[in-house]
């Protein structure tokens, strides 16, 4: 199998879209519901189970809004949480989350207490988190209050599906210099990423599923 680190994967992408003509929110929108669909497997079909998803305000957070609007949409009941306000959203994200705000979704906050107080005790009816919080492009130790909020979804022990990567896991090196995702499950878009079998990665990813994302087969 290819292992690929961020770098190149970005370039990856980037070609995807400069060379081919790929657009990027088609991109996302397959990276999304791939997740969904290996969020399904994971609940076994039933849509009796919660799901929460918790997204960030990059890219990585876009694909976990597409995922959660195809969960809403097959009648799964799914929890929408985000930290980073949502002026800040960016490109395909922004588009992503005025969809859900336009389908009058709730998307609550994650700042500080009282609303981690209250995500806590959201978790403990969860049956399945969805982890969306941050992507490849991290490098270094995690900041507040995303390091808060990868402890509480750590200790729910609560299934994770981590999107992407694990958050707070170095896509190149495998390195976790501070809070980290502990996946159940990753669903990685297009290749493997290197982090995956270095250092902490093996640890933090779990198992491993490639998803297609429909990205232009070339040498």
């Amino acid at each position: 199998m290819r292992y690929v680190s961020a770098e190149k994967m970005r370039k990856i992408d980037k070609e995807a879209q400069e060379k081919f003509g790929m657009p990027s929110v088609i991109l996302m929108e397959n990276a999304g519901r791939a997740v969904y669909e290996e969020a399904r497997r994971m609940l076994g079909g039933s849509k009796n189970k919660k799901v929460i998803c918790i997204s960030g305000k990059g890219n990585n957070g876009g694909d976990g809004f597409v995922a959660a609007r195809h969960l809403l949409n097959n009648g799964f009941k799914t929890e929408i949480f985000m930290i980073g306000n949502p002026q800040e959203l960016k490109g395909d994200a922004k588009i992503n989350y005025e969809i859900l705000r336009k389908m009058k979704i709730r998307i609550r906050p994650l700042k500080k207490d009282p609303a981690l107080f209250n995500f806590k005790k959201q978790l403990k009816s969860a049956s399945l988190l969805i982890d969306a919080l941050l992507g490849t492009g991290i490098s270094g130790e995690v900041k507040e209050p995303y390091a808060s909020v990868i402890e509480l979804i750590n200790s729910s022990e609560k299934p994770i599906l981590a999107v992407d990567i694990p958050s707070g896991l170095n896509a190149t090196d495998g390195r976790a210099p501070g809070s980290c995702i502990k996946a159940t499950k990753t669903i990685t878009f297009g290749f493997p990423k290197t982090g995956f079998i270095k250092n902490n990665g093996p640890k933090k990813t779990g198992k491993l599923v490639v998803a297609d994302i429909s990205l232009p087969r070339y040498n």
